[in-house]
């Protein structure tokens, strides 16, 4: 409940914050959130690929806020997995700079993919996967507030592809 109401929280100031928008080097973030979710995990359980990162101009915690909570995600719904791989990535598309998590986890119904983003929206049950089903909606919100984009791809026991978009 701590959590949850943590969560639901956060989500509301995210309107609230005044953006401080800096250059970001993506590398550095996303490898300090990887260090920062894999302390509980021994090193050879988890794979991680990631290549060099494109640099946004972003507020810095917030979109930090945004790494968590995919990365943790991919962590999370790829435990059922003996060999997990966990893939970020970068690329330009139409004047945005797009990024991505992508895990060979658990994945999910890509019929349900709109619901992914929506305050506790979850596609999996709580006995099967802990979390309060805000994460991904503190995702989109953050990420609205960059004029960005989110969105999914992923099919059931072949993993998902998480993204968001930012300005280039």
């Amino acid at each position: 409940m701590d959590q949850l109401i943590t969560d639901l929280l956060s989500l509301s100031r995210i309107s609230r914050f005044e953006l401080k928008l800096t250059k970001v080097d993506m590398n550095s973030l996303v490898q300090a959130t990887i260090k920062e979710l894999t302390q509980a995990e021994t090193p050879e359980q988890i794979w991680f690929e990631v290549p060099e990162l494109m640099q946004a101009s972003c507020d810095p915690n917030l979109i930090k806020q945004v790494w968590m909570n995919l990365i943790s995600n991919a962590i999370k719904y790829s435990r059922p997995k003996p060999d997990r791989l966990i893939e970020v990535g970068s690329y330009l598309d139409a004047g945005m700079i797009v990024y991505f998590v992508k895990d060979n986890g658990v994945g999910f119904n890509p019929l349900y993919a709109n619901k992914l983003f929506g305050v506790f929206q979850r596609l999996h049950k709580t006995t099967e996967f802990e979390g309060a089903g805000v994460g991904l909606a503190i995702v989109r919100r953050i990420i609205g507030r960059h004029n960005g984009n989110t969105w999914a791809e992923g099919k059931p026991d072949q993993g998902a592809i998480f993204y968001f978009s930012l300005p280039e």
